[in-house]
């Protein structure tokens, strides 16, 4: 590629960095936060729990938007709502000015990462050079969160409102290069006319209320018994409005979600994989954050220089990753992924009151090798075949499957923890309810493992897409940066 190419994939990759660098810090200085706004307890989680709301109920939506608004409008403009409500939640005086600004936020980055990948896949050439794109995308992600929580455990040091203000000045640096270097050939080329005419607006607001009210539900989960009719009212409802999704969609001549594409059984493969992946991932970031700052009483920025070994992924998606997929093929990469969660997984089961870094480090390390090995493939898979006027929807998909999994992996540990603390008393009695939470990632990766590993029997042909128009650009990210073709710039356009 090009420098001109890599500047656009720098551009796009900052944006998913800055969105886990967000969520990492935040979640260092949430203790800070909760003391100095005066918070409870419950208004401090809804503080992290905002945040989930907004990203998993919107993304889907947000993807579709891409495609159906253009892919460069919809990245410009809400990376600039995600700049100016960041900006807000460090000026924050009250616990409901926080979670207002927290659930924007999450608003903001389920359109803009879905827009940002879809770039990606529409701007690179499928093969190899997309493949690397999308495997430097996926490693920016996690290495993003990784070095979020050293970064965030330093600035909290400073004053927890940095942490908000930092990824400010980052995303004003990345809004002035996007404006320059996104390409200007937007959505309306790749869509059928049909669906470019129109906007699904029941559909939209049936699928933001639905994957809105099913994650609440599932954040719900870690509160066990307390409220549990709240909880079960939520799921209800939740259901209730997929069902009347479907509905609209099966009766709209312009649906937000060509149901058809549900078909492709290598792309509910990979979303599935990425649900109990980065559900166990987190579901262990969040146990081992307990176990390092709870049972052993390490500090904040301790447990952030420790955890950052799972930065490996870093470096190790787009180097070595993309010779193992050029070579084995993405689906026994993500199982080579999977067996290594599940290995770094089960060492840390026996994990004891004393063990030291050294002990610790194995598991750590793999982790990361596992996100690397994992990840970036399973965006691949996710994406790989589909039509271009549906690539939005494909990474919106992708990313919602991943926001859920996320939900679920850290609600699953905290229920099963809560219980299992209940058997016993002192620090023996939080590590034996700390060992019962650990399984919950191992089970997890155990069904991922089951459900990718099916991908190796045969292979299933690709779905029929629906003829629709071949985009008029380019698809060399080059000729896609440099093209003006008037033939893409329509009135739904960019």
């Amino acid at each position: 590629m090009s420098a001109r190419a890599w500047a656009l994939l720098l551009v796009l990759c900052g944006t998913i960095f800055l969105e886990g660098i967000d969520v990492a810090m935040l979640a260092v200085a949430i203790p800070a936060i909760r003391a100095d706004l005066d918070l409870s307890t419950g208004a401090a989680a809804w503080v992290m729990s905002a945040y989930i709301l907004g990203y998993a109920g919107f993304t889907l939506l947000g993807g579709r938007a891409a495609d159906l608004l253009g892919r460069r409008r919809m990245f410009l403009i809400w990376l600039t709502v995600f700049l100016l409500f960041s900006g807000l939640g460090g000026f924050a005086t009250e616990g409901w000015m926080m979670i207002v600004a927290r659930f924007v936020t999450g608003v903001s980055a389920a359109f803009m990462t879905p827009a940002a990948m879809s770039i990606i896949t529409t701007s690179y050439e499928e093969g190899p050079q997309r493949n690397r794109a999308l495997l430097v995308f996926a490693g920016t992600a996690a290495g993003g969160f990784s070095l979020g929580m050293v970064i965030g455990g330093l600035l909290t040091q400073l004053g927890w409102r940095w942490v908000f203000f930092a990824p400010v000045l980052l995303a004003g640096a990345l809004l002035i290069a996007a404006l320059r270097l996104l390409p200007r050939t937007g959505a309306a080329a790749e869509v059928p006319v049909k669906t470019a005419n129109g906007f699904d607006m029941p559909g939209a607001a049936a699928a933001a209320g639905a994957m809105m009210l099913l994650a609440a539900g599932v954040v719900r989960l870690e509160h066990g018994g307390s409220g549990w009719q709240l909880t079960a009212g939520a799921f209800a409802a939740g259901l209730l409005l997929v069902y009347v999704f479907v509905a609209v969609e099966r009766r709209s001549p312009a649906p937000l979600v060509r149901l058809a594409i549900f078909r492709r059984a290598s792309m509910v493969r990979a979303d599935l994989g990425a649900l109990l992946f980065v559900g166990s991932f987190f579901g262990f970031q969040f146990m081992a954050t307990l176990y390092l700052q709870e049972l052993r009483g390490w500090s904040s920025l301790e447990t952030s220089l420790a955890l950052a070994l799972m930065g490996l992924d870093f470096v190790l998606a787009p180097t070595l990753t993309p010779r193992l997929v050029n070579r084995f093929g993405n689906t026994r990469v993500v199982v080579g992924g999977f067996v290594a969660a599940i290995l770094a997984y089960g060492l840390f089961l026996p994990v004891g009151l004393d063990w030291s870094l050294g002990l610790m480090a194995p598991t750590l390390a793999l982790t990361g090798v596992a996100f690397a090995l994992a990840y970036g493939p399973l965006a691949i898979a996710a994406t790989d075949g589909v039509a271009p006027h549906e690539q939005g929807l494909a990474s919106g998909l992708l990313y919602t499957s991943s926001q859920f999994g996320s939900a679920i992996g850290i609600s699953a540990v905290t229920a099963v923890y809560g219980l299992a603390s209940t058997a016993g008393t002192g620090a023996e009695g939080s590590l034996a309810a700390f060992r019962a939470a650990l399984v919950v990632p191992v089970v997890m990766v155990l069904l991922g493992l089951v459900i990718t590993a099916t991908g190796l029997r045969r292979r299933q042909p690709s779905a029929p897409q629906p003829s629709a128009p071949r985009p008029s650009a380019p698809q060399s990210p080059d000729d896609v940066l440099d093209s003006a073709r008037p033939t893409v710039l329509t009135p739904s356009g960019d």
